[in-house]
């Protein structure tokens, strides 16, 4: 293909995805469509995290892979499920969220890793956000910087439910979502390179109660609520910024629990949708 042949290409393929209902049809990144997903979907960023999602799973089909974007369709304890990678970043995790709105996901939830700022949170632990510092630009170009990025109480109650089904050591509370991997968590660049603030940075959010960095879960939450979905997230400790551990481990916890969790929701729903209730509470039984 010429490289005049591949420009016609790729602008055919953008008037196409500007001039079509953007909500009907195949998705333009994920490449899936309509059916191809359950309502509850998990979202690590490593598109090979996709297998180790799916092992604790009956069963699943992979139904679209594009780019760092793979996503899998099955069922666990025979609740509908699936999984789609969104690569690193909150840009590429906003481009995930909107298609699958746009093929009829409901719940979303982040499954990943991150670095822990408070010692408790040892390497290998999970931990479940319940809201996060939106130190991300993504979300910025939907929402008014003050806008909260809250996970929904339910995926909250689920994710700590399953957590202690399995027994897993878990944290719950406040996550740092970034830009930067490096400057934006306070790690030098190269060469020893400080950006301004950043001696300061993880000391002033450890005093606010913040447990943890990544970079994804802010502007999922945030999108999510905008758009009327429900969402959470969950992250393994690969490294504590305090005790300086860092190993890669126990990232099928984080998967194992999220799925669980699905699980915990759909029974949350069918206990509010034989109630006289209009949200789940912990009044009703699972």
């Amino acid at each position: 293909m010429t490289g005049s042949e591949k420009r016609d290409e790729d602008e055919t393929a953008t008037e196409t995805m500007d001039s079509e209902d953007p909500n009907d049809g195949e998705q333009y990144h994920l490449e899936v469509g309509p059916g191809d997903v359950a309502s509850s979907v998990l979202l690590p960023g490593n598109p090979e995290r996709v297998e180790k999602v799916v092992e604790s799973w009956d069963d699943h089909e992979i139904v679209g892979a594009h780019r760092e974007y793979r996503t899998a369709t099955g069922t666990y304890d025979e609740t509908p499920i699936s999984v789609t990678s969104t690569g690193i970043g909150s840009p590429s995790a906003a481009i995930a969220v909107e298609e699958l709105a746009r093929v009829d996901a409901e719940t979303l939830i982040r499954v990943g890793s991150c670095g822990a700022i408070r010692k408790e949170a040892a390497v290998g632990d999970l931990i479940i956000t319940t809201g996060a510092v939106r130190q991300e630009g993504t979300s910025k170009e939907y929402v008014r910087e003050d806008y909260p990025a809250s996970a929904d109480h339910r995926v909250v109650s689920a994710l700590v439910a399953a957590a202690e089904e399995l027994g897993y050591e878990y944290h719950l509370g406040l996550t740092c979502s970034t830009d930067s991997f490096y400057a934006g968590q306070g790690r030098p660049g190269f060469e020893g390179f400080e950006a301004r603030g950043s001696d300061e940075l993880v000391d002033e959010l450890r005093a606010a109660g913040v447990l943890n960095f990544e970079m994804e879960a802010s502007s999922i939450l945030t999108l999510a609520n905008l758009y009327g979905l429900r969402a959470g997230a969950i992250c393994t400790v690969y490294a504590n910024r305090v005790t300086g551990e860092f190993r890669t481990e126990g990232e099928r916890k984080a998967a194992k629990t999220a799925s669980l969790a699905v699980d915990y929701l759909q029974r949350m729903d069918e206990a509010v949708d034989a109630s006289d209730a209009k949200h789940w509470h912990a009044g009703l039984s699972l």
